[in-house]
């Protein structure tokens, strides 16, 4: 039987689940001995990447499964609903515990605390057979992987991701994002991404603090110094050619709901844990993804002229890329690979400052 001293331990190993840009848009309530409700919300009203709260629900998936992973560690099963009547802005997960006979402690467990963003170039050693099955499998029969792997699909990747960069460094509503997410002079973060992850040199990211403290100034690098190529070439290009593959989770049916996006959370966190356990690294590459999300919503992405445009001629070039049709759902897209971890990374809130007061 659990109590609240054992859901607490649990949701101490939850709250390390993965999200946009650190934001860890989720509150955890414990209503009972056996039951935990997620307050969630998303980052929608400021954030660009965050259509919709989509990305934010995403991440809820992800928090769901990392507690579900983690509860099998005491012997029980955790099951989700959706609360009734609660917001499309601030969904309530109802999250029950029940013990289980049948359950053993899941073997990702200990990948739950360890798994982190890798910036940085990889290895691009091929990944084994045994791991491409397991990649496959860890995202169960409601998604796909598709994998490119080859030189010639790196490179495909590789441009697509330099292209979509310089949508991304060029749009002002994307900078309000950057400049607010990065922790200047750290190697780790509680809330934010320290600047040690980003996967810049010294020397770039001292220019980086400098531009970003005003759009003006990048503006005028992006038009007089080539500012946008530096930072493309060391975050976009060249990690796109170092690693073993690019993974782009596909979805078998339309995302259409909170439960939907949810799901998918679930299959990529899956993914993500099991990318750990068989030693490799992984990096989300996740703006070719957003950006098609606004073409295929036909959403505008910013006021600044040529933007949309861009965006739509990349959302059709990333079709062609994976074979797709226009209205396919593609849900995540990252990159993994062999070679050693990352030595700086984001951290989590303390579990004490994610609590809410249980409503009488």
């Amino acid at each position: 039987m659990a109590d609240r001293a054992t859901l607490m331990e649990i949701l101490d190993l939850a709250r390390w689940a993965p999200s946009g840009d650190n934001t860890q848009p989720w509150r955890f309530e414990v209503v009972d001995d056996r039951q935990i409700a997620v307050h969630g919300f998303d980052t929608r009203d400021h954030v660009i990447y965050d259509l919709d709260g989509r990305a934010s629900q995403i991440a809820h998936g992800a928090l769901l499964e990392t507690l579900r992973v983690a509860a099998t560690g005491h012997g029980l099963a955790a099951r989700w609903s959706l609360r009734a009547g609660s917001s499309d802005k601030g969904p309530i997960y109802d999250v029950v515990l029940e013990p289980s006979a049948d359950i053993a402690p899941d073997p990702l467990i200990p990948s739950i605390r360890k798994r982190a963003v890798q910036r940085r170039m990889m290895s691009a050693r091929p990944l084994s057979i045994e791991e491409r099955r397991e990649l496959v499998e860890a995202v169960g029969p409601d998604h796909s992987v598709l994998m490119f792997e080859s030189l010639s699909e790196r490179f495909k990747v590789a441009r697509l991701l330099w292209d979509n960069a310089r949508l991304r460094l060029t749009c002002p509503e994307a900078y309000q994002v950057h400049r607010d997410v990065i922790e200047w002079d750290a190697r780790f973060s509680v809330d934010r991404i320290p600047d040690q992850a980003v996967g810049v040199d010294p020397m770039t990211a001292k220019l980086m603090r400098w531009v970003m403290q005003s759009w003006e100034r990048v503006e005028f690098f992006n038009r007089y110094l080539f500012g946008t190529v530096a930072p493309r070439i060391q975050l976009d290009f060249l990690p796109a050619m170092a690693c073993a593959a690019h993974l782009l989770l596909l979805p078998r049916n339309p995302l259409r709901t909170i439960e939907d996006h949810v799901r998918t959370g679930e299959a990529m966190q899956r993914l993500w844990l099991t990318v750990d356990a068989l030693g490799l690294n992984l990096q989300p590459e996740m703006t070719p993804v957003i950006f098609r999300w606004y073409v295929q919503a036909g959403r505008s992405i910013s006021a600044t002229k040529g933007i949309d445009e861009g965006a739509a001629r990349l959302a059709a070039s990333f079709d062609a890329l994976a074979g797709a049709d226009a209205a396919a759902p593609f849900a995540f897209f990252c990159r993994v690979g062999a070679g050693a971890g990352a030595t700086a990374r984001s951290l989590r809130k303390e579990l004490r400052d994610l609590m809410v007061p249980a409503r009488s």
